[in-house]
């Protein structure tokens, strides 16, 4: 006796459906950009970052017990999320932050949608994917759509600087963590997924930004008022939770590396924000 197929249709809705949900984590992490903007005009970056993490895992993980239960959250397996969120979401989003401190939040946009590039070599070394010539022709296209919008909005490539290096590096580590935070745990809902690796993002770095405070390197800045709350709640809850929350769901159906083309849409995001 045959199986029942997926009727094609269906097969195409889903992947719409799947492009949608990044399309709509992208938004929300554009939204991010303006309002960490605001807030490293303060704040240091390690310390913008744990307070961002702190605030997002805080929402999520009471949201996560409610939905899927407490036990999925008590036996979850948080040593192994530590380290994935540690790596790819904690010292990735730090690198993305620093970076952006050391330029402006279109650069790092644009350098950010270099992630497919990342995403394409773990999936070709980590799990043996063939690449199409569709796809490879959809990583030059992006590839080359970043530098022209790097030379021409930054005044030519050279001057991209240790800013863009910082996030280049964090686009690599993100798209490590993306795939892992799927690949690791097939137990867990989507929900789950992103707040334990959210969560060992956190752990990374508190600790981080303990030991930088111990040595007078960083610090929570005085005198916080409502406005920065209300920017740091829209960079953790919006630009990171439920971005990653998005991000997550569109990763697990569509790959990483299909999924990562989406960053291409992340600086006309930021731009039409800013302007």
């Amino acid at each position: 006796m045959s199986h029942p197929t997926m009727p094609q249709g269906s097969a195409v809705g889903g992947v719409a459906r799947a492009n949608g949900i990044c399309m709509l984590a992208m938004i929300a992490w554009a939204i991010g950009f303006p309002a960490s903007e605001v807030l490293l005009e303060t704040w240091d970056p390690l310390a913008l970052i744990a307070a961002r993490l702190a605030m997002a895992v805080t929402v999520l993980v009471p949201i996560w017990a409610l939905i899927d239960g407490p036990r999925a959250v008590l036996f979850a397996r948080w040593r192994r999320g530590t380290l994935v969120g540690g790596i790819g979401f904690g010292l990735g989003t730090y690198l993305l932050l620093l970076g952006q401190s050391l330029s402006d939040p279109v650069l790092v946009a644009i350098i950010a949608s270099s992630m497919p590039v990342a995403a394409a070599f773990l999936e070709v070394t980590l799990d043996g994917r063939r690449l199409t010539r569709t796809f490879i022709a959809g990583i030059s296209v992006s590839v080359l759509g970043g530098v022209v919008a790097t030379a021409s909005g930054q005044g030519g490539i050279s001057g991209v600087g240790m800013g863009a290096l910082a996030a280049l590096g964090s686009a690599f580590l993100f798209a490590w963590g993306s795939r892992a935070a799927v690949k690791d745990f097939p137990e867990l809902t989507s929900l789950g997924q992103t707040t334990i690796t959210l969560g060992g993002g956190l752990v990374f770095t508190a600790v981080a930004f303990l030991f930088a405070q111990a040595l007078g390197q960083s610090a929570v800045p005085q005198g916080i008022n409502a406005h920065q709350i209300t920017m740091l709640a829209i960079y953790a809850l919006g630009a990171m939770a439920l971005s990653q929350v998005l991000w997550i769901i569109g990763v697990g159906r569509l790959g990483v590396a299909v999924a990562s083309l989406h960053m291409n849409t992340a600086p006309f995001y930021v731009m039409l924000i800013l302007f």
